[in-house]
């Protein structure tokens, strides 16, 4: 099985890759395509040069070892994707052979841990609206991360189900600190996940947002309520 899982940023997609990772039938690829996304794009983000210089920044290449054989010669493959990546003209045909699993998180509190890392982020930089366009064209289950923090072990249950993945309880729980398949971007971003060895504990009120990125919120709301409409019920 090779799992596409498709989200936009600070969606607690690193902790479901971790999760994953946990398993000992799964290998595990961090963001294929981020380094030929910052390459072909030239959008600056946080360690930009760096990314690109540690990273494979062919899509074509990128897409080729997707559909190769899969590392460690583990019977499952797990890829942690972001939609707003897949620029027009990066190869996507090898999607076609994954099963799709769409990962969301209400816009309030993805443009909150956004916005502490990047300022100022775009409709097109959380990437709600591009992860409906991939939903109808790459369906598969929903997920939102409030009810997979709200409980773990049945959120985690109900997505292998869904996708016909016996459960293990390994997916609970992984090691504090960086990994050997995080990406090299992990310095930046993975702060609070390296210092985590499991699921946070349930997500409160939603944050208060400055006025700017409440009206980006408001953008965003329409994108995130189609899909929490097909979501997974626990």
């Amino acid at each position: 099985m090779r799992i596409a899982m498709w989200s936009g940023p600070r969606n607690l997609s690193t902790a479901m890759m971790y999760a994953f990772a946990a398993r000992d039938d799964f290998a595990v690829w961090d963001e294929p395509f981020y380094a030929a996304y910052l390459k072909h794009s030239g959008l600056d983000h946080p360690m930009r040069d760096e990314i690109i210089a540690a990273h494979e920044t062919d899509p074509h290449v990128v897409a080729r070892a997707i559909s190769g054989s899969i590392p460690q010669e583990k019977p499952h493959f797990y890829m942690k994707h972001m939609p707003l990546h897949m620029l027009d003209g990066f190869p996507l045909d090898w999607a076609k052979d994954c099963v799709n699993v769409h990962l969301i998180r209400h816009p309030a509190r993805v443009i909150a841990s956004y916005a502490a890392k990047r300022e100022q982020p775009t409709l097109d930089d959380i990437g709600f609206r591009q992860q409906v366009e991939f939903y109808e064209t790459l369906p598969g289950p929903v997920i939102d991360s409030f009810d997979i923090r709200q409980n773990p072990e049945a959120a985690l249950r109900k997505l292998c189900e869904a996708i016909d993945l016996p459960w293990d309880p390994a997916m609970l729980r992984w090691e504090a600190g960086p990994k050997s398949f995080d990406g090299v971007w992990a310095a930046h971003w993975y702060g609070a996940v390296h210092r985590s060895t499991g699921f946070a504990e349930a997500e409160g009120d939603l944050p208060k947002l400055e006025p700017d990125m409440a009206a980006l919120c408001v953008q965003a709301m329409p994108f995130y309520d189609a899909l929490r409409r097909h979501c997974l019920r626990l």
